[in-house]
């Protein structure tokens, strides 16, 4: 409506009010070191969107420059602080646009630009509020592909009653999702909390399939195994907090439960031959003050976040 408001009281031409009308998409690239993609990648990008917003994330090489000769609205960093840095630059770029529809999509070009259109349509339909390129295809490595259907069962994010993929970095957001989602993550597990806190905050979530390419790419700037443990980690901090009593008192039962295992042992063997096992009484101890420690942690988490919320 308010399209249509300023259409007709100031006289806008038919183009003018063509594109006024029209949903304005905006597409963020958060990018470190991809000299040799970024220009493919933002020049197909750029035929589906108004506006790319490319987040250098400290880079040593002229991705920054190149995206800026191709038109992007260029944010660098000074430094490398990570894709969860660059993702919460360009969420807040983003959110000053205010676009009908915000994109994300990988600097590395495993991601073909010219799915947009079908990633956005479920949003410009009215269906979602978060859509996900479930990542296709063979070409994705098996370690890959284990590591990643686990974290995604960490994250419990279903669609259609299918886990989605938590750790796809090719998305688009409405303008309500937007305003919504902020990022506190630094390194790789920011996709795997915008989707966690998307689930919070009762968001619709879809997936539609997309093409990978894997092959011949530098996928990752890091290490495979140092990505998965990031992102696990980044999940159970997130579900943690979250969940404070539930996840720090379920492990509160279990060291209980193995103090008092390990307690009874000590005991039974100290009523047949009057010694104490050192090893079984230290584990019984240790075990007991573990889960004292891990109770009391939940308890005070779970006053301060209630304290917080109740504040905000």
């Amino acid at each position: 409506m308010e399209h249509i408001y300023r259409c007709l009281h100031l006289h806008w031409s038919v183009e003018e009010m063509r594109m006024a009308l029209e949903p304005r998409i905006v597409a963020g690239i958060p990018a470190y070191n991809e000299e040799k993609m970024i220009a493919r990648v933002i020049l197909r990008t750029a035929k589906h969107v108004d506006k790319v917003i490319v987040v250098d994330d400290g880079s040593d090489d002229d991705t920054a420059i190149i995206a800026e000769k191709l038109g992007a609205v260029v944010v660098k960093h000074e430094k490398n602080l990570g894709k969860g840095a660059a993702m919460r630059s360009c969420l807040e770029l983003a959110k000053k646009a205010r676009p009908d529809v915000f994109v994300t999509i990988d600097a590395d070009g495993q991601h073909d630009p010219d799915e947009i259109p079908s990633l956005i349509e479920p949003i410009l339909k009215g269906e979602a509020d978060v859509v996900i390129g479930r990542r296709m295809g063979r070409e994705i490595p098996r370690f890959r592909r284990v590591g990643a259907r686990l974290l995604d069962y960490v994250t419990d994010v279903k669609a259609d009653g299918i886990i989605v993929d938590a750790q796809s970095g090719f998305r688009a957001y409405s303008l309500t999702a937007l305003n919504e989602l902020s990022a506190t993550e630094y390194g790789m597990g920011v996709d795997t909390e915008l989707i966690m806190r998307a689930k919070e905050a009762s968001l619709r979530i879809m997936e539609v399939p997309v093409s990978v390419k894997y092959e011949d790419l530098e996928t990752s700037t890091h290490n495979p195994i140092y990505h998965w443990f990031d992102v696990f980690f980044s999940a159970l901090k997130f579900i943690s907090i979250r969940h404070a009593l539930l996840f720090y008192g379920g492990f509160a039962v279990i060291m209980f439960s193995v103090a008092i295992s390990f307690g009874i042992q000590t005991l039974d063997y100290y009523q047949k031959y009057h010694q104490v096992v050192t090893n079984l009484a230290l584990i019984s101890i240790s075990a007991g003050l573990l889960a004292f420690l891990s109770l009391f942690t939940g308890v005070i988490l779970f006053t301060v976040i209630a304290v917080l919320r109740e504040k905000r």
